[in-house]
């Protein structure tokens, strides 16, 4: 049958259960597997079994669920609302739905769907929201993994956010007229102010918000977000990020961000590079914070996608700055920054007890003065260095550390393109680390590690800088101007 004329043979309703009894028989897994899944809604829940399991009799007792010891009779499903067989043995099972049967009570027997009136499906629940995923009992794992995908397209607070439309269905309905201005009020209420409120747990902000929405009947300033992409992997991407390009009209992300990341926004959002990679700034930073201002007061949806966290070198105090002074609102996703991804992929501890307690974000170009920076006499004291951006400084890096004292057999990582499939590892000391000067075969981003602790990393999958030294490299320590 094409999928055009497909029919289900089995169709999705919700039932209101809401004090009225639902009752369980059996006492092992199966039983409280679905006890639990039942335990979302508000049904007065029974469980019948002579011999729970301990598991289910510890979970009844601390979620004040009805367990009836005894063994099952008929009478017990007299007034259920629904029933499930959940015995495990296929003989009873079919006499329990029978039993409802004839009392005219929809029955489910667990894993056994010729006995089924109904399917219980893979639930994502917001309440008063919830979203049912059914396969007619042909597949339960692909319902679960269907849910789990569903389950990460929508905030935590969307049942909260759908209580306050509730609230306030009746005086929209008074006060903004049908058709188009009622949609962008309803557009405004779930993807705007009231939503960003909810999301960060603050009701009074979402009820001001709406209330705002009231007065200009669902026009709004736009709206900025600043989202960390994470080092380049698709899968390092937080829930949050993905849900927010998903709404936004506008995606400006810079040159670092794979177009695969990009391409998780919404299919028709406009989508601005805005890159900026040594020697080819396509944009400059004045002319980002402009656009960010001028898309924001146009009402957009906006989406500035960086590389890595937006706080880690990622200049977003600047754009902060132009979006505060312009009254454009906004909000910063964090994102998975490009030393925790290099970290992960020597299996390299950042921090290591008795060996290095803090942690020092550098890009090495401070080391262009005369004046040794503060970090670099933490590296001394054990911290763990990661430098961002530092293949062209590796020679000044090493040169400035060890004049600070740090000795030039300190261990090494580095990794190109860190957390990509194609990322490229090296090890080595301090007094090696001048050789990425000379790697011209190194194109994409490299990140470099120097401290105690990356003597515990993994070097299986790693190649020795010493093994691609120069003669043409300097030495750490040769003078420089």
């Amino acid at each position: 049958m094409s999928e055009e004329t497909a029919k289900l043979n089995a169709f999705p309703v919700f039932l209101r259960v809401e004090g009225r009894r639902v009752v369980v028989v059996g006492g092992g897994e199966e039983a409280l597997a679905k006890a639990r899944l039942l335990a979302q809604s508000s049904a007065a829940l029974v469980v019948v079994a002579p011999l729970p399991e301990p598991d289910l009799a510890v979970w009844a007792a601390a979620n004040g669920v009805k367990l009836e010891l005894a063994a099952y009779r008929p009478e017990h499903l007299d007034g259920a609302a629904m029933v499930f067989a959940a015995t495990g043995d296929e003989t009873l099972d079919a006499a329990i739905v029978a039993d409802a049967r004839a009392r005219a009570i929809p029955a489910n027997a667990v894993d056994r769907p010729e006995h089924c009136d109904f399917y219980t499906p893979a639930l994502v629940n917001r309440a008063p929201v919830a979203i049912a995923i059914g396969t007619e009992g042909a597949g339960p794992v692909l319902a679960q993994m269907i849910r789990a995908r569903i389950d990460q397209m929508f905030s935590p607070s969307l049942g909260r956010l759908a209580e306050l439309a509730a609230s306030y269905r009746d005086v929209v309905e008074r006060k903004v007229p049908k058709g188009p201005a009622r949609r962008r009020f309803w557009k405004s209420f779930f993807t705007g102010g009231p939503a960003r409120a909810l999301d960060r747990d603050d009701g009074p902000r979402a009820a001001s918000a709406a209330d705002a929405l009231l007065k200009t009947r669902g026009t709004e300033l736009g709206h900025v977000a600043l989202v960390g992409a994470g080092p380049g992997a698709q899968d390092l991407l937080t829930l949050r990020a993905q849900r927010l390009l998903m709404e936004a009209d506008v995606i400006i992300h810079d040159a670092l961000v794979p177009e695969t990341v990009v391409a998780m926004g919404r299919r028709d959002a406009e989508r601005i590079a805005a890159g900026k990679r040594k020697g080819c700034h396509s944009k400059t930073q004045g002319e980002i914070n402009a656009l960010l201002v001028e898309l924001g007061r146009a009402g957009k949806r906006v989406v500035r996608l960086k590389s890595g966290d937006p706080l880690i070198f990622g200049r977003a105090g600047e754009e902060m700055a132009a979006l505060r002074d312009a009254g454009i609102s906004y909000e910063l996703v964090p994102g998975v920054t490009a030393a925790f991804a290099a970290a992960a992929d020597f299996e390299l501890p950042l921090t290591l007890r008795g060996v290095a307690s803090s942690l020092v974000f550098t890009t090495g170009h401070d080391l262009k003065g005369h004046a040794l920076p503060d970090w670099a006499k933490l590296a001394v004291s054990g911290a763990t260095v990661a430098v961002y951006m530092g293949r062209s400084t590796a020679a000044e890096v090493a040169g400035r550390l060890q004049e600070a004292g740090l000795s030039p057999d300190t261990a090494v990582a580095v990794v190109e393109n860190a957390s990509f499939s194609k990322r490229r590892l090296f090890h080595g000391t301090l007094s090696d680390l001048p050789a990425l000067s000379a790697r011209s075969d190194l194109t994409g981003p490299v990140l470099t590690v120097i401290g105690d602790a990356v003597a515990g990393a993994n070097f299986a999958l790693s190649q020795p800088l010493a093994a691609r030294r120069d003669a043409d490299v300097p030495p750490a320590n040769a003078d420089r101007k």
